[in-house]
């Protein structure tokens, strides 16, 4: 008889299926821990009054930015003052401006953080004048300098001072610094130096601003070349534009500093285009002023030297090449400008005041010895018989023009030279006279 298996599971009672209910949502604005504390017993009003009272304290409290700037008489103190102001606004626009920010306004009571930057070949004439004016308006300032020209006498005055760095450096080497600008100025520039030793002047101008222009890329920092007008060699057209691509001797004597010149734009440009670094290139045209090396073979220090001694002004030639002479200080405001602006140049940054020697030696004499007697000697080779810049690209787009004029600028740098010649001559006799006792 088969048996029977009968399941009987289903005769059991199962609990009835309970219907799924979900909790009541609560609005957002109450879920949020945050906004509900701050909901609960009026605490936004409390925090409303506390901001206003705080953005009333630094309306009243914070330092006024538009302190009135003394007048000075001397170009020297004129153009640092002049330039505190005008410098630290350009500095502000550049910081919101000009790196990746979008424009907008200092936030109240917030001063504006200087920059770093290195200037190699500051401890030079124009290094340092540059050095001056970017530590007045706050900066934190490197110099770079293996003081083949320049002078630790030319910065020391900065000595001490927590924002300035001086480094012992060839620009032949490379360097690893953090900066946000590099002034790259490193270059003997006087006839009489650059031909001590022309393949030391080359490298400098190839190899140090490869380097510079390496370390521009690394940083991402913006970099400024100091080129000159000797890239138009001897020109066949006059004055000279940016766009004119000069008359130059490229094996002469002077084609160690001309043509490494004219290599160092190169590269300059083609680091902009190939890598975007960021770079300015300014054409320097004769200047003058305080600091200058005082037998470095250029006209004015070696008209202005001489006089002071009483030796005769050595003009070569017939004396008729021309030549443009602009005032230290307003060649830093150039540059400045340009660093600071929006465009790659190349400037030509000289006053288009035009002398020839002969006038310029009488302007001397006038000015230290009416006495002084002009000699005659041969013209040097590859000497450029006329120089004059054409500044209407850096009038339109940079705002800038040389403002010293030289029976203006001259009398300070002969003050300068005079200091100096007659402190060294007491000096010599000094020590002449103590070993002979």
């Amino acid at each position: 008889m088969a048996s029977e298996l009968t399941y009987r599971g289903h005769e059991t009672d199962q609990p009835e299926a309970q219907p799924l209910y979900r909790k009541p949502t609560k609005p957002w604005f109450v879920s949020i821990r945050p906004i509900r504390y701050m909901l609960r017993e009026q605490r936004l009003v409390f925090v409303l009054v506390g901001i206003a009272i705080a953005t009333l304290a630094f309306t009243i409290f914070s330092p006024s930015s538009t302190q009135p700037i003394p007048h000075y008489s001397d170009p020297i103190s004129a153009y640092v003052t002049r330039s505190l102001e005008s410098s630290r606004r350009s500095s502000i626009e550049y910081l919101t401006g000009g790196i990746g920010s979008a424009g907008g306004k200092i936030p109240l009571g917030l001063k504006r953080k200087g920059l770093r930057v290195v200037v190699t070949g500051g401890a030079g004439f124009v290094g340092s004048h540059l050095v001056d004016r970017l530590m007045a308006r706050g900066d934190k300032v490197i110099v770079v300098d293996n003081f083949f020209t320049g002078s630790k006498e030319n910065v020391m005055h900065h000595f001490g001072n927590p924002n300035f760095e001086l480094i012992r450096h060839d620009v032949v080497e490379p360097i690893l610094l953090e900066v946000d600008q590099i002034y790259h100025l490193a270059c003997p520039a006087s006839p009489v130096h650059y031909k001590f030793n022309p393949v030391k002047t080359i490298k400098t101008n190839v190899v140090g601003t490869l380097n510079m222009l390496g370390l521009a890329k690394r940083v991402g920092a913006r970099f400024l070349l100091t080129s000159t007008s000797e890239v138009y060699g001897d020109p066949l057209q006059h004055p000279q534009v940016e766009t004119y691509w000069g008359n130059v001797n490229p094996i002469g004597v002077r084609s160690c500093y001309d043509e490494g010149k004219r290599t160092a734009e190169t590269l300059a440009m083609d680091y902009h285009r190939g890598a975007n670094v960021e770079v300015r290139i300014a054409r320097i045209f004769n200047t003058y002023g305080p600091r200058m090396c005082i037998d470095d073979g250029r006209v004015v220090s070696n008209f202005v030297a001489q006089a002071l001694r009483k030796e005769p002004l050595t003009v070569y030639g017939d004396g008729k090449q021309t030549r443009s002479f602009q005032f230290v200080s307003d060649l830093v405001e150039g540059l400045m400008r340009l660093m600071e602006g929006e465009h790659v140049g190349p400037f030509n940054l000289g006053n288009p005041g035009e002398f020839t020697m002969l006038e310029l030696a009488k302007v001397v004499q006038e000015t230290i010895d009416p006495n002084a007697k002009i000699e005659f000697r041969p013209n040097t080779e590859d000497d450029p018989h006329k120089r004059k810049p054409d500044i209407t690209k850096a009038k339109e787009l940079l705002g800038w023009e040389p403002k010293v004029a030289l029976r203006q600028g001259l009398p300070l740098m002969v003050k300068d030279f005079r200091q100096r010649v007659f402190g060294d001559q007491k000096q010599q006799e000094t020590t002449t006279s103590s070993s002979t006792e």
